[in-house]
C-alpha cells in the first residue's frame, strides 16, 4: 500500500460486534488505515482518504492469523505511517458455571482468543515493525474480572489476569529497546454487550452474582458500546499512554 501522506496505522481485534464494532466505525477515518480481524464479515464504508481492510480469520487459531499479520507488516513501506496502534479486543466468555461443568474444549478455545492470541499477534507485529523508528503502541483490552475473582468466571478472569501480567512483562521488555512499544492493559468498564445479557441470563444456581449484574442493568449503569469505544481510543491517544500499564477507564 502507499500513501500520499503517512497514515496512523491501527489494527483491532474483535470488531464484528459490541465495543469493537464501535471501535472500528471511530477509527475509520481520513489519515488512518485501519485492519481489522474477526472471523465474520464486516460491511464497514471507507471515508475517502482512509485505507480499510477487513481479514476474517479466526482467532480461536491464532497462529495463522499472527503469520498473516507478519507477512502483512513485511511487505510494507514504513514511511507510509506515522504510527502503527495494536488493539487486542477480541475475548470469549464460555458458559457461566463452575470450571467443572465446562467442556475442555471450551475452556481452550476462550484461552485461545483471550491470551493466546493477544500474545501472538503482538509478538508478530514487534518483530515485524522492530526497525520502524515510529511510534507504537499495544492497547489490551482487560476487565476488572482480570483483577478481582468471581464464580463460575474462572476461565474469563484467568484470560484477563494473564493478559495484564503479559502486558507488564512486554512494558518492561519494550522499556529497554531504541524503538520499543508502549503498552497498557485497560479495563474499559461494564459495557451494555452480548456478555451482559449472557451474565443476566446464566443460571442463578451456578452464577451467585448474576443479580448484580441485573441490578447495574436496572440502574441504567451500563456504558453503550459506542461511549466506551470513545472513552477507549481517548485513552489510547493520551500523551502518557504506557505509563500505568495496568488502568482503567474508570480512574483517569
Amino acid at each position: 500500500m502507499t500513501t500520499r501522506n503517512p497514515h496512523h496505522l491501527y489494527i483491532l481485534t474483535g470488531a464484528s460486534r459490541g465495543m469493537g464494532h464501535a471501535m472500528a466505525e471511530q477509527l475509520l477515518q481520513p489519515g488512518h488505515t485501519l485492519i481489522t480481524i474477526a472471523r465474520g464479515p464486516l460491511p464497514l464504508a471507507c471515508p475517502q482518504g482512509a485505507h480499510f481492510e477487513h481479514w476474517q480469520l479466526d482467532l480461536s487459531q491464532p497462529q495463522p492469523a499472527a503469520l498473516h499479520l507478519e507477512h502483512w507488516l513485511r511487505s510494507q513501506t514504513p514511511q507510509d505511517f506515522a504510527s502503527v496502534q495494536l488493539i487486542n479486543n477480541a475475548g470469549v466468555i464460555p458458559s457461566i458455571a463452575p470450571l467443572s461443568d465446562i467442556e475442555a474444549a471450551a475452556i481452550a478455545h476462550a484461552l485461545r482468543v483471550g491470551l493466546e492470541a493477544p500474545m501472538l499477534l503482538t509478538s508478530s507485529l514487534l518483530r515485524a515493525t522492530a526497525d520502524w523508528a515510529l511510534p507504537k503502541k499495544v492497547l489490551n483490552i482487560s476487565s476488572g474480572l482480570g483483577r478481582r475473582a468471581m464464580a463460575s468466571q474462572a476461565t474469563y478472569c484467568a484470560a484477563k489476569a494473564g493478559l495484564d501480567n503479559f502486558s507488564a512483562a512486554l512494558a518492561l521488555e519494550e522499556a529497554r529497546k531504541p524503538h520499543g512499544a508502549r503498552v497498557c492493559s485497560l479495563a474499559p468498564g461494564v459495557i451494555a454487550t452480548d456478555m451482559q445479557v449472557q451474565m443476566r441470563n446464566a443460571r442463578a444456581q451456578d452464577f451467585p452474582d448474576q443479580e448484580r449484574f441485573h441490578q447495574l442493568h436496572a440502574q441504567g449503569l451500563l456504558t453503550t458500546p459506542e461511549d466506551a469505544a470513545a472513552q477507549v481510543l481517548a485513552w489510547l491517544q493520551r500523551p502518557d499512554f504506557g505509563a500505568q500499564v495496568l488502568a482503567d477507564v474508570r480512574h483517569a
